[in-house]
């Protein structure tokens, strides 16, 4: 009797073969980076994750009025829903445009995420807002002025001479803390908690130096006072400073730290990350907001 070789035994092929099968309702769960059951109120918390509280506050406040004026939910939002929210937007194009980008960046996350089919916000475009950056800068001697003017105030001195030469928002100036001051430069937070080391010029790091005490932890803050507040010492020592029809705030300084800088040969690079722009096109405005030239300047008139 003649003896069979045996079979071979035939192996899948692909990895797939061999896996075992998931049902079909975990591959539609796992596809999504949300929870199918995502409420509007969760997505609007997802959304504003990390950002800072003045920018939470603000854009749940945009949010908050668009879902009051559409009374449904984010999922069924059409373009035309947008369209006659913006026609019907109040107040300054600076206002109405934030208003405008701040549906359109939620919008924009919820596409992304799944939660909504389409970006419907992609079609909509905010008012043309003026440009009025030149208006916001003062002279090198309207910034001495303001300095003089609070001569006999050293806290009120540092915190205007801080806000110039460090460039800084008045949101990082109220949450700066000793520890951030080391050697010469501060280490600064700023939008979305991004940190950038500014570094200081003598005179400034001397007399913030000034302000400590034995009582001073490196956990108190340097400023232990509101945004609110700072704006209302800088206010006062405009109007000491006899700087009238000029709404001088704190981002006039950090405006004129840009201008002034540039103007005095720094590059634009070094200005860029100095500020804390996201892009140089954002710090190039100061170029072009009060320029050294005009073709106006080669005519006969």
């Amino acid at each position: 009797m003649l003896l069979q070789p045996p079979r071979a035994v035939e192996l899948p092929t692909t990895i797939s073969a061999i896996e075992p099968t998931r049902p079909r309702e975990e591959e539609d769960i796992a596809a999504l980076p949300i929870p199918p059951s995502t409420t509007d109120d969760e997505l609007v918390a997802l959304w504003l994750h990390g950002k800072s509280p003045h920018t939470i506050r603000a854009y749940r406040e945009d949010v908050a009025a668009f879902r009051a004026f559409t009374a449904k939910s984010l999922r069924v939002t059409y373009l035309s829903d947008l369209q006659k929210y913006a026609d019907g937007l109040l107040g300054a194009p600076a206002t109405r445009s934030r208003r405008l980008k701040a549906l359109k960046s939620l919008l924009s996350f919820a596409a992304r995420l799944g939660y909504m089919p389409f970006n419907v916000g992609a079609a909509i475009r905010g008012p043309k807002v003026e440009q009025k950056l030149a208006e916001r800068i003062l002279t090198e001697r309207q910034v001495f002025a303001l300095l003089e003017a609070v001569e006999d105030q050293p806290r009120d001195h540092a915190l205007i001479r801080l806000l110039y030469n460090g460039g800084l928002r008045v949101s990082e100036l109220v949450t700066l803390r000793w520890r951030n001051l080391i050697d010469g430069v501060a280490n600064v937070t700023g939008k979305g908690g991004k940190t950038r080391v500014v570094r200081l010029s003598r005179g400034t790091w001397d007399e913030l130096q000034a302000l400590r005490n034995d009582e001073t932890f490196g956990e108190d803050y340097v400023f232990p006072m509101s945004a609110c507040n700072a704006w209302k010492r800088v206010k006062r020592a405009a109007r000491l400073a006899g700087i009238d029809g000029i709404p001088v705030s704190p981002h006039f300084l950090r405006h004129s730290h840009g201008t002034h800088a540039l103007r005095r040969g720094a590059d634009l690079a070094t200005v860029r990350d100095t500020l804390g722009h996201e892009s140089i096109s954002t710090t190039g405005r100061y170029l072009h907001a009060r320029p050294d030239k005009s073709s106006g300047d080669y005519l006969a008139l």
